[in-house]
């Protein structure tokens, strides 16, 4: 061990990696404590066969709080860990049983042995299938991750994937359509276990194409182990889908529509047959939305370059309708006992017409008019997606402690069409107006294949390795013309290629009081870029990126955990890419084909009180941070260009509060409130830059349990002014409310909901260089009324509850968990 050190050092020079290695250093301790005492015990029937993948629930004596849950195996027996010396109860539960509750009893060290225990057969759900009505909690806090439960939300209906992550606890929205966590930008994005390789206005267009009627649950991860992709220094964003657990054939239908200043329509229809060894399932959505933005832009140009100092102002609206068919299909098979095989195929099809008409003003130094012009913009952009999953599973004995052995193949495709028709008309100086035409091809193909093994180890501990590669490739090609001639200057092809090569291991382990987990994860990147046929970069490095945790459990009330990982960003195809993209006369959208990855190391000290309130501290030094930026375009005029570009630094600081709490019965409220402090530094269009603010985000979610089988639910975000590199953004929040019922024996659930009802979401930021400032507003559709149904059709007997072999997607929603 003495001779890892210096080899840390050497690749992790930033100080806190001393804090890593001790963490490292006290694994062994970990793996040679003993393990927690166990309460053991059989399930059966009346008539006496033992009763398989019972839900066995093991319950803290003096308030029933849920301490674990496991299942019972094919031979009725379980066993549950916990800590000594308290007061514990047990509780069974199974379909066509009645639950079965222990008396309370004391664990001791050497654990104990419950009496045999025999299932009472329900009378209920004897003659008749059994219907769940039970329901989670619209947000869960876990140990380093957030779960949103979208599924159970009235505010769901109507809504798209990009509404429901906008108001998650501590996500943000930019006026660039850049995510961030926490007040942190740089995120993996994962879709069922599949990285979507987005980001910015394309992510932004990929999540409102997906109707958040699609969605099972949320998963916001800021820490997460080495089983996931280095990629998103702020953490991953995962996407779980919906999936139909009920048995025979079933479906539902749904449709919604919206009102705000224009319509809002989604309608949707899915199908499932599940037999004991089979399931198959398949969805299509149908999205017809029309929606607004009103921008206004203050301009003020120092002289520079031979040209006067002027201000100005562009207002404009654009109108945009978006129509998507989105559809997927697949199927899980049971091989064996304990191989499972499945098949995934989902696509997205999406159409947005947009017309922007802008009127732009710049007046001199003293006043005067100095120039005036109007413009109208045509964008239409098809963006055709798809992808494909071949997936394997098997457990290598019939055991829940079993080794197993997961492998994913996957492949997806996105295409972009964008066909642009830019007219200017020159009022002051009167000129002959201008006619831009654009057309855009962009091909993007990713492919990746992994392997996953996890082998349990004596004493609680378990080994989890893989090895996974990725291929990633994009083309681009753009004609533009003036007045129907061809623009060489600005029509081109570029080429972006990228290979990850990766392998992890990650150790994990609980003695009595302590569980650790460590890991490292190696990944080999070659990125290749390449415009008008010459190769612009070649980049080909090894880097390592370790990870670590280590929870104490103080006592029954009190727990502390540390957590530390090093990750990185880094830039994509659409990020580098230096074709341009339009918004209207004075302003485009280019890639910069210089920018590099970021790195960070990121720490964070949480405590937990009670098992379920929590504060946590943390940390992340970032260098060449990746940050969006607005400013003149380096052709000269008055244009301006939209790209990201590395700063050299940014130190980050927060403090995450959470609390789940139940004033009253039927009312149960989750605050969530992170409050940071950021400090970006580096240098650009010659000026430098040292910047630093406070701020803050709150979240709110209040549910209530209404008279007469309703249910409701009161949201309110709230997201402090903060600076982002040279932006200055101003305060902005939402409240939304919304109603819920169920009918028709809980096959029906009606849908109302109001989103951003005080209308307080529009977006005002300012940009500052020594030599150009840009204020810039943004108003959009986001003030909009919806009423949404859902009817559940065919068996209601829901699968009983069991460790079946699951695909990648359920691998990686486990990953990291203890």
């Amino acid at each position: 061990m003495p001779l890892f050190l210096p080899v840390w050092r050497h690749f992790f020079p930033f100080k806190t990696g001393r804090w890593i290695s001790c963490l490292l250093l006290a694994t062994p301790l970990a793996l040679s404590a003993q393990s927690l005492p166990g309460v053991s015990g059989t399930v059966a029937s009346p008539a006496g066969p033992p009763v398989e993948f019972a839900t066995v629930t093991l319950h803290r004596a003096a308030d029933s709080v849920v301490v674990k849950t496991e299942f019972s195996d094919q031979k009725g027996t379980f066993r549950l860990e916990a800590l000594g010396g308290r007061r514990y109860l047990v509780s069974v539960s199974q379909v066509g049983f009645q639950r079965y509750w222990s008396a309370p009893f004391n664990l001791t060290t050497d654990g104990i042995t419950l009496p045999a225990i025999v299932l009472a057969t329900s009378q209920a759900t004897a003659l008749k299938e059994v219907t769940v009505t039970a329901r989670k909690p619209l947000f869960e806090h876990q140990a380093g991750r957030t779960v949103v439960n979208v599924a159970d939300s009235p505010l769901s209906g109507g809504a798209t994937t990009l509404d429901v992550l906008g108001r998650s606890p501590g996500v943000t929205l930019d006026a660039g359509n850049n995510l961030g966590l926490r007040g942190r930008q740089g995120l993996l994005l994962v879709v069922d276990g599949k990285r979507v390789p987005l980001t910015g206005e394309e992510l932004a267009s990929y999540l409102r194409a997906l109707p958040a009627e699609q969605v099972q649950s949320v998963e916001l991860l800021t820490n997460p182990p080495a089983q996931y992709d280095a990629q998103g220094g702020a953490g991953v964003i995962a996407i779980y889908l919906k999936k139909d657990q009920r048995l025979g054939t079933n479906g539902n239908a749904n449709a919604s529509y919206g009102r705000g200043e224009y319509g809002k329509f989604t309608a949707g229809l899915g199908l499932n047959h599940r037999r004991k060894n089979v399931n198959y399932y398949g969805n299509y959505t149908y999205v017809n939305r029309r929606d607004y933005a009103r921008q206004e832009f203050d301009r003020q140009y120092a002289a520079q370059g031979g040209l006067p100092a002027v201000s100005g102002t562009i207002a404009g609206k654009r109108v945009l309708d978006l129509e998507s068919h989105s559809a997927r299909f697949g199927a899980d098979i049971n091989l064996t006992k304990a191989s499972l095989l499945g098949l995934s195929l989902t696509s997205l099809l999406s159409q947005t017409n947009s017309v922007n008409t802008s009127q732009t003003e710049f007046n001199d130094a003293g006043g005067a008019l100095a120039s005036r012009n109007s413009s109208t913009t045509h964008q239409d952009i098809w963006r055709p997606s798809g992808s494909a999953n071949l997936n394997f599973r098997h457990a290598f004995a019939d055991s829940a402690a079993a080794a197993t052995l997961t492998a994913d193949a996957d492949f997806a495709r996105y295409n972009t069409t964008r066909t642009l028709a830019l007219s200017t008309l020159y009022q002051h100086p009167l000129a002959a107006s201008n006619l831009l035409t654009g057309d855009q091809l962009s091909e993007l193909k990713i492919a990746a294949l992994k392997v996953d093994f996890s082998q349990p180890l004596p004493r609680r501990a378990r080994l989890d390795m893989g090895a996974k590669t990725t291929m990633v490739n994009s083309a681009n090609n753009v004609v533009f013309l003036n007045n129907g001639a061809y623009n060489p200057s600005v029509s081109t092809n570029f080429n972006y290629s990228e290979q990850v090569r990766a392998a992890y291991a990650n150790l994990r382990s609980a003695a009595a009081k302590t569980t650790f987990q460590v890991g490292l994860r190696i990944e080999q990147a070659r990125i290749q870029t390449e415009l008008a046929g010459e190769r612009l970069r070649e980049q080909n490095y090894l880097q390592f990126f370790p990870s670590a945790s280590v929870q104490r459990t103080l006592n029954a009330q009190n727990t502390l955990a540390l957590t530390a990982s090093r990750r990185i960003d880094r830039p994509n195809y659409g990020q580098l890419n230096p074709l341009r993209s339009y918004f209207d006369a004075t302003s485009y959208r280019s890639g910069n084909p210089d920018l590099v990855a970021q790195t960070s190391y990121n720490f964070d000290f949480t405590y937990t009180f009670r098992q379920k309130f929590s504060a946590a501290l943390s940390y992340a030094q970032t260098d060449k941070p990746i940050v969006a930026v607005v400013q003149p375009a380096p052709d000269g005029g008055r244009q301006v260009v939209n790209r990201d570009v590395n700063l050299t630094t940014q130190d980050y600081y927060a403090l995450t509060l959470t609390a789940p709490l139940e004033p009253v019965k039927w009312w149960t409220l989750y605050a969530n409130g992170v409050f940071y402090y950021s400090r970006f530094r580096g240098n650009l269009a010659g000026t430098a830059l040292d910047r630093q603010q406070p701020a803050c985000i709150l979240t709110a979610n209040n549910t209530f349990n209404l008279p007469r089988g309703w249910s409701g639910e009161l949201n309110g975000t709230f997201q402090s002014g903060e600076i982002w590199g040279f932006e200055r953004a101003q305060p902005r929040g939402q409240l939304l409310l919304g109603l819920q019922r169920s009918f028709w024996a809980k096959q029906a659930t009606l849908r109302l909901n109001v989103a951003d009802v005080l209308y307080t979401a529009p977006i005002r930021s300012t940009s500052v260089y020594d030599s150009f400032t840009e204020s810039f507003r943004l108003r959009q559709d986001t003030r909009v009324a919806t009423a949404a149904f859902t009817y559940r059709f065919g068996s209601s007997k829901v699968a009983a509850a069991r460790k079946r072999a699951a695909g990648a997607d359920d691998e990686l929603r486990r990953a990291g968990g203890s």
